[in-house]
């Protein structure tokens, strides 16, 4: 058909010289195969179907040297052995404290405050490989994940971040659930590869190496699949899409972009192989400008690259940030004081050149406004943000991040008509008046939509998912069921709005998402289903891969000046944040932890006979952890009995007829006669 191309095959591939055993020196390189020139962009295409996903890791396995994820995006699903010390996957070295050796005022450091940092470079890999992906409600699936280790038991869940999240029959689940367009991003990260131990490396550590060998990847999967094809321009996307495949965009997210070689060169080489997006910065500062501060690992990460403290603002502590030179903004804030370089305002124009997306989602505040002044002097070349979370109605602790988005940063991209992707985190938000969803289920998607409706109805701005799956993040919680749901609080308050998505609804969608989450790319359209169920308006959302088309095309074509004034951005209605303390204090106590009472149906987890609707929980002890039991059928549900013998206390399923009984109530029709249900 017009348009159509696919970029070259396994013979073509076979040529190029880095593949999976790559090492990180420079190597003479075949000359990369020519790209077709596109056809030319319809004046007024029709409007392709489905939804887009902006940032997805699918290639991940070999990022950090390739010695983090366990689970290849081909093939078989396969359990792991539980990330025994330094001898599988989800590990740290045992003993990190000589990485701070590299900066000579290393000793100077006090750590102890920073948790994550102080189990990082102080107590060392056991405890730090269990601490990484801990957060609020969840035991995470590092180190000794023994429970995490099966497949379709507990892995995926939505708070992976060690384990595959886009096996290739989870991309075509997504695909054929409606998404119809996808931005891979080649990722990678020096740091976190030297963190891990020696022997789970499968090559010395390289941003560019990592990225390099996940783009062989990428094109042989372009290469070996029929349902799935590598967009080169607006029009070729339009194409796949209509066709009914599904058109994967590659982008590049590293700090050490480009590595030591000259950038031009390699703009142009990773050009003609099919890269169209960027990110100029990562998390790092680099040759091409800063980066904006958010997790504490990072600035540890920075401060080895340029052993500076910054004792003028503190974000590691209250007392000074590490790596980054800071400053304090008018609202107090702690902001990097790095934008755009001469050579990151280089390298933006040479992507406008080539009608390429610029991704700004880590740049620092000042390199946002950097952006957006050559934005501007290139008749509003649109900018693009793959991933993040609306700074004013996220809670305070994200808020403060200088990696959320504010409403300023929403203007520049809807002036330059550019997309906005969304985070589908974990994380308790404010509640937006006007998005008529209760927010009674934090970091859910009761959560997301406040986040939703608020960047439609406030800020106006086009949205598509900005999921990060692969991306060492959490992912968008469970409304029911024992495995974090409802948690971005405390326990207490989940277990109560656990309990309310039961009385209350909507139901359950009768997938995995409804216990596991966001678990992997394959449940993005049930998580989709799932926040029009409890009352977003997903039809913007929906179609998304249109709105990220015409970004593109935007991108690529001719500019007439300003997309949108955006006057019409409204903040209000954002609720004032209650802390976790205050809300705490509302419950019950025992044994000094608090309580929700009679929020636990028969068969969950409990500590207190008061947790449970049946006021009977198994729990011996204080510090005991067991499930709430039955003592009479009318504790169970109407297709259910109270059990005896070994299943006593549990809710049985009633039986058919025919099958053996005792008593009439264990039978569907109520009735037992020689020891049968009749």
């Amino acid at each position: 058909m017009p348009g159509y191309h696919r970029l070259a095959g396994p013979g073509a591939l076979a040529a190029l010289s880095f593949t999976l055993g790559l090492g990180c020196g420079p190597v003479e390189e075949a000359p990369p195969p020519p790209v077709p020139e596109a056809a030319a962009e319809a004046s007024q295409p029709l409007a392709v179907p489905g939804f887009a996903e902006l940032h997805h890791h699918m290639f991940a396995e070999e990022a950090f040297g390739g010695g983090w994820f366990h689970g290849d995006h081909l093939g078989t699903l396969a359990s792991c052995d539980g990330g025994l010390p330094e001898s599988d996957h989800a590990r740290v070295r045992m003993d990190l404290s000589n990485m701070l050796n590299l900066c000579p005022n290393s000793g100077n450091v006090d750590l102890s405050g920073v948790p994550i940092l102080s189990a990082f470079f102080g107590i060392g890999g056991a405890v730090a490989s269990e601490f990484i992906g801990k957060i609020e409600g969840t035991e995470g699936d590092t180190g000794l994940h023994l429970g995490r280790a099966t497949v379709h038991t507990q892995w995926p869940r939505w708070d992976t971040i060690a384990h595959q999240q886009s096996w290739e029959g989870w991309l075509r689940q997504a695909h054929q659930g409606g998404m119809s367009l996808v931005m891979v991003s080649l990722v990678s990260n020096e740091f976190l590869c030297k963190a891990l131990p020696y022997q789970n490396l499968k090559r010395p550590c390289d941003e560019m190496a990592d990225v390099e060998v996940q783009l062989q990847m990428a094109r042989t999967f372009d290469a070996n699949n029929d349902w799935v094809e590598i967009a080169l321009s607006p029009s070729h996307a339009r194409n796949i899409i209509n066709s009914g495949r599904l058109a994967m965009v590659l982008s590049i997210e590293a700090s050490k972009l480009f590595g030591t070689r000259d950038w031009r060169t390699e703009l142009d080489r990773y050009y003609s192989l099919g890269v169209r997006s960027l990110q100029p910065v990562h998390q790092l500062d680099n040759r091409f400008g800063g980066a904006a501060l958010h997790n504490a690992i990072f600035q540890a990460a920075q401060f080895l690259e340029t052993c500076h403290i910054d004792y003028d603002c503190g974000v590691t502590t209250d007392s000074f940030t590490l790596g980054f030179d800071v400053y304090k903004d008018a609202a107090g804030n702690c902001r990097n004081t790095k934008g755009l370089t001469a050579d990151g305002k280089a390298l933006l124009q040479a992507m406008m050149t080539r009608g390429m997306l610029i991704d700004v989602a880590h740049l620092s505040e000042k390199g946002l406004h950097d952006a957006y002044a050559l934005a501007q002097a290139n008749a509003y070349y649109p900018l693009v943000i793959s991933h993040g979370h609306f700074r004013e109605v996220m809670n305070p602790e994200l808020a403060d991040d200088e990696k959320t988005t504010p409403s300023w940063a929403v203007r520049y991209l809807r002036q330059t008509g550019g997309i906005f992707g969304l985070r589908t985190a974990h994380d308790e938000t404010r509640a937006y008046s006007r998005s008529g969803v209760a927010n009674n289920c934090h970091g859910s998607t009761r959560s997301l939509a406040q986040a939703y409706e608020f960047g439609r109805q406030g800020l106006k701005v086009p949205m598509a998912f900005g999921a990060d799956l692969n991306g060492f993040i959490q992912q968008t919680r469970p409304r029911f069921g024992d495995h974090g749901a409802c948690s971005a609080g405390f326990q207490a308050e989940a277990d109560a709005q656990s309990r309310q998505q039961t009385v209350g609804g909507p139901a359950r969608l009768g997938t995995s998402f409804d216990e596991f989450g966001l678990a992997h790319v394959g449940l993005l359209p049930d998580l989709l289903r799932d926040l029009g169920r409890v009352g977003a308006n997903t039809t913007a959302l929906t179609g998304s891969s249109e709105s990220f088309l015409r970004v593109w095309e935007r991108a690529a074509g001719t500019r007439s000046g300003m997309a949108d004034a955006a006057a019409d951005i409204d903040t209000s209605g954002v609720s004032p944040y209650v802390d976790k303390a205050t809300r705490e204090a509302q419950y019950p106590v025992l044994c000094g932890e608090h309580y929700a009472p009679d929020s636990k149906e028969v068969g969950q987890e409990c500590r207190f006979d008061e947790e449970c609707l049946s006021d009977t929980c198994s729990a011996d002890g204080c510090d005991a952890v067991g499930l709430c039991t039955c003592d009479s059928d009318s504790e169970c549900a109407t297709s259910q009995y109270c059990g005896w013998g070994l299943n006593a206390g549990k809710c049985m399923n009633k039986k058919p007829k025919g099958a053996s009984c005792l008593y009439g109530r264990e039978c569907l029709s109520g009735s037992c006669s020689w020891l049968s249900c009749r």
